[in-house]
């Protein structure tokens, strides 16, 4: 008994020696020292040895098991020095290399809009309000005159959350907030940029969530002149200093009269081209006088105030600034497009 695991001994100590990795030495332990190990096996035989012999041969066994436990505890520790060493090696980072340069990032081309929007409109006196994109269909229609069965409403085709919880279909719900909680015929002065969304099929002009600029002003003695003067200043400010403008009649609910306003082309200054379709002016946002019932419900007395808003689409103006032909280009991310714009001064 004694021989045999001396011999058991030499094999294991042996063959552990030759062993690299955890896998290898996990599978040693198993064979050597595991519960069904060659160890326990020879210990098992120990029942059949006289009594006598007994304690010679248990204090043999305890040393090759002290031996063996020794052995594999340091070969497990080289194995995990050289698993460190190696993860080292891998991991090192020559500290000499020259850095690599990432590419200068560009303002988003929508994003640039609206910022250029702001400015113009905060120079002209104007505040930038904001207000939630999931709405509820009182300050989305009914406080902008849109009756429950009014079939205005069916030009949003509008995404419902729920019966009363929506998608808001445009900026317009910032001005029946902010005339709500100002002081009853308190002068305001707001433009509202932001996004909307409609359900429709997305193609080369259109989009199910697009971004518009809203712009709102109310005080005593506001003329339809002053809208046009103000518009006026944002399409030179916008478009060059010798931009002129055009109103059209036109129909919303919320305002009273409504128009649509049109610049001069930008691309072939009026004289006609394929932008315009050879009319020389291209249309780009809608407008007119506050409505007012809108001014009524919303706790102002029209009697004693009055007021113009307007609306325009953020992509539309950025396609005619930069001759985009699909509204789709603004969202798909391609870099190639959106590189174009690194280093562009609006």
């Amino acid at each position: 008994m004694e021989e045999r695991l001396q011999d058991l001994q030499r094999r294991a100590l042996a063959e552990l020696a030759r062993l690299d990795g955890a896998g290898p030495l996990e599978d040693w332990r198993i064979t050597f020292l595991g519960k069904k190990g060659e160890l326990a096996e020879v210990l098992r035989g120990m029942g059949a040895l006289p009594a006598d012999r007994r304690p010679a041969v248990g204090m043999v066994a305890n040393r090759v098991r002290d031996a063996l436990e020794a052995g594999y505890a340091a070969q497990r520790e080289l194995a995990a020095r050289a698993a460190d060493e190696a993860r080292e090696r891998a991991e090192a980072v020559d500290v000499t290399l020259p850095g690599r340069r990432n590419p200068p990032g560009a303002e988003h081309p929508l994003q640039r809009v609206i910022r250029r929007l702001e400015d113009i409109f905060v120079g002209l006196g104007f505040t930038v309000a904001d207000g939630p994109e999931v709405e509820l269909d009182h300050y989305n229609f009914t406080a902008l005159n849109f009756p429950p069965e009014h079939p205005a409403r069916d030009m949003q085709d509008t995404f419902f959350l729920t019966g009363d919880l929506l998608l808001r279909t445009h900026t317009s719900p910032v001005q029946a907030r902010t005339l709500e909680r100002s002081a009853p015929n308190s002068p305001l002065r707001i433009i509202v940029p932001g996004r909307v969304y409609r359900r429709d099929d997305d193609d080369a002009t259109h989009s199910h969530a697009f971004t518009q600029c809203e712009g709102l002003v109310v005080g005593r003695g506001v003329r339809m002149s002053d809208l046009k003067g103000t518009l006026l200043a944002f399409a030179r400010a916008m478009y060059g200093g010798d931009q002129q403008v055009r109103l059209r009649p036109s129909f919303f609910p919320f305002t009273e009269p409504s128009a649509e306003l049109d610049v001069r082309c930008i691309h072939c200054g009026g004289a006609g081209c394929a932008t315009c379709k050879q009319t020389g002016w291209i249309e780009i946002l809608g407008c007119g006088m506050v409505h007012p019932n809108v001014l009524r419900m919303n706790g102002y007395d029209p009697a004693q105030v009055s007021g113009f808003a307007f609306g325009m689409g953020v992509e539309r103006i950025a396609m005619l600034l930069y001759r985009v032909e699909d509204i789709r280009d603004f969202y798909v991310n391609d870099l190639r497009f959106l590189r174009q714009f690194a280093g562009v001064v609006l």
